[in-house]
């Protein structure tokens, strides 16, 4: 039944509906009375955090066996608690589809610019794959040339090349449509981060393990400008108007470098210096507005599982100022995460990320810390079921909203598509797979 779980294109919706139909018919059997009959809901589509919550609370009414693992605010009432937990933007239908042709561990995924169908991940084994996720979903090209592991990529905008680095010490352009390496360009020292310039796209911004940070002419491969900064620089990002570079180094400090869209030359404005960790940063995101900070805003994610949010005066050279921090319960190396920004317009301040407990995560930063909604408690319930002999396992977790089941090792990248209703996901086993968010009204 697992294995026919695995392969049936619906995830672990389907699966846990599938439990869950069964368990109603036994109980609808073994219990005659109106009251304990029909008690389970009925074979939802979507899968929310609301659903677990009621899945549990029917499953007390009718044990007594099961113990008090959870805790509600009584000043809520039943329909606020539904009201809250049903996030409807949080909702998903289950599996898009699933790529499991890489051996070694996806790192990094990305989808094209403005683009909702072209999904690319890059694994350890040097290998850079590009798909497309529309109906059927395939393969278009694997790139390969870099001997080691692939640390970052970026697409032009005009989704045409991809630029990679890797820790083999190059940066190599791909035209995608042949499926050929174009230009390389060698370093002295791992490449770590890369992104194009969002104007003059014949701007490359790359970041090294020898604390520079170059801009290369994307036509000819020439290091145009260089920076040097304090430690190695394992992650960047730029804003919309390409006048300013954020970027993360392997200490935790984030730098804000002015960068010329015509000449390329760069220039150091600040150091920020109020991340507590002294671990690597893995995320760097830029994002022109939030409607909490009423300003841009930037993302950050180091190695230790300490996430950042900064609000961005423009004003002042792109200085930030920490707005909140929020430690991830599981975290791993090298996870990365990503902002919800059609999300996030809706209500609060909403981020994705990936976990060492093979689940994805959302949080929204703008909720108190460490509270979650109708603050419920860590618990783990595990029903054994004699007359059909399945184990089902409902997990709540402080803090997130919503967890989504598939991967069996963890997950190490996340990455929205440009509508929004697609989700990829990449863990450490090479399995990449993209989600279906359902539809809202």
């Amino acid at each position: 039944m697992l294995q026919e779980w695995r392969c049936n294109g619906k995830g672990y919706v389907a699966y846990r509906n599938f439990l869950l139909r069964r368990i109603e018919a036994a109980s609808s059997s073994a219990h005659s009375t109106p009251s304990n009959s029909g008690r389970w809901f009925a074979s939802p589509t979507t899968f929310s955090e609301a659903d677990s919550w009621s899945s549990i609370r029917d499953l007390r009414s009718n044990s007594g066996k099961l113990s008090r693992t959870m805790s509600v605010s009584s000043k809520q009432s039943e329909p606020e608690r539904h009201v809250r937990f049903a996030e409807p933007a949080y909702s998903f239908v289950g599996m898009h589809c699933i790529f499991d042709n890489c051996k070694a561990s996806v790192t990094v995924l990305q989808f094209g610019r403005t683009n909702s169908d072209l999904l690319a991940y890059g694994s350890s084994d040097g290998s850079l794959t590009v798909c497309q996720v529309s109906e059927p979903p395939s393969v278009l090209q694997k790139l390969t040339g870099h001997s080691k592991d692939i640390t970052d990529f970026d697409f032009s905008s005009n989704n045409q090349y991809i630029a990679s680095c890797s820790m083999d010490k190059t940066v190599r352009v791909w035209e995608i449509s042949k499926g050929t390496c174009i230009r390389v360009v060698y370093g002295v020292s791992s490449q770590l981060c890369i992104c194009f310039h969002p104007v003059n796209n014949n701007l490359l911004l790359v970041g090294n393990a020898n604390r520079e940070i170059n801009a290369i002419n994307f036509s000819t491969g020439r290091v145009i400008s260089k920076l040097t900064c304090d430690n190695a620089v394992t992650a960047l990002d730029i804003d919309h108007t390409g006048q300013l570079i954020f970027a993360g180094d392997a200490q935790g400090y984030i730098y804000t470098i002015s960068v010329n869209s015509h000449t390329g030359s760069l220039s150091r404005t600040h150091k920020n210096k109020s991340c507590k960790s002294k671990s690597s940063i893995t995320t760097i995101q830029y994002r022109t507005f939030s409607l909490v900070a009423r300003c841009p805003v930037l993302l950050s994610c180091a190695q230790d599982g300490n996430l950042y949010f900064f609000s961005i005066a423009t004003n002042s050279h792109g200085y930030l100022t920490l707005i909140c921090s929020l430690k991830l319960a599981s975290p791993v190396q090298n996870i990365r995460a990503s902002f919800c920004p059609l999300l996030s317009l809706e209500k609060g301040e909403f981020i994705v990320t990936g976990s060492g407990d093979s689940n994805v995560y959302f949080y929204d930063l703008a909720r108190p810390k460490n509270s979650c909604v109708n603050k419920l408690q860590v618990c783990l319930v595990s029903l054994y079921f004699l007359h059909l002999k399945i184990w089902l396992q409902v997990e709540v977790l402080m803090k997130p909203f919503t967890s989504l089941k598939g991967h069996g090792s963890p997950v190490m990248g996340v990455a929205w598509n440009h509508g929004e209703n697609l989700l990829a996901s990449s863990d450490s086993d090479g399995t990449v797979i993209v989600w279906k968010r359902a539809k809202t009204n």
